[in-house]
């Protein structure tokens, strides 16, 4: 079973807008305005889809709240929000091939992002902030689970202790300034 969408608020739609479309290189599909559920003053809400990949694949959607009750009262950023490190709760996204990751990293660099790129073993991930404080991430799987690793897995889950696994190396990416 996949994922239909994931929805999460903004609070700067141009920027939000901007960041997905040319940035991530996703396509606007759908914008929906609601009344805002329980407004006493004509609040309401704009449902905003975005495809991130094929046109039967999972969509990513932002809520932009028109709410006077709300107004500079809400976070966007799913982890600093929450006194977590920025790399906790994150949005990750499929790299399909190493021509797709690599052509992703140089464009988000072009845009000016820094990237920061991870070699997990099994797959590898570059990742960047978004304008709502989340950070995004496209991850290439490179090799399937072993069984071996599917049993130390479901060993691990619960072990009060589980071993710990060294740090990788991390390359930080930082775009060109002209």
């Amino acid at each position: 079973m996949g994922v239909h969408h994931i929805a999460l608020a903004t609070g700067d739609l141009v920027a939000t807008h901007r960041f997905y479309t040319q940035v991530m290189g996703f396509r606007l599909v759908k914008v929906m305005a609601i009344p805002y559920e329980g407004s006493r003053d004509g609040g309401w809400a704009r449902h905003v889809f975005y495809q991130t990949s094929a046109p039967d694949g999972p969509l990513l959607a932002f809520w932009d709240v028109h709410e006077a009750t709300l107004r500079g009262r809400f976070r966007t950023d799913l982890s600093t929000g929450l006194g977590l490190p920025v790399w906790m709760n994150h949005l990750a996204f499929n790299a399909p091939t190493s021509e797709f990751y690599n052509r992703m990293l140089a464009r988000w660099l072009s845009h000016g992002h820094e990237v920061t790129e991870h070699d997990h073993e099994f797959c590898r991930s570059i990742y960047t902030m978004d304008p709502n404080g989340i950070m995004v991430e496209f991850c290439q799987t490179l090799r399937a689970f072993s069984a071996e690793e599917v049993a130390h897995a479901e060993r691990s889950l619960l072990d009060p202790m589980p071993p710990l696994e060294l740090p990788r190396p991390v390359i930080v990416h930082r775009p060109q300034v002209s």
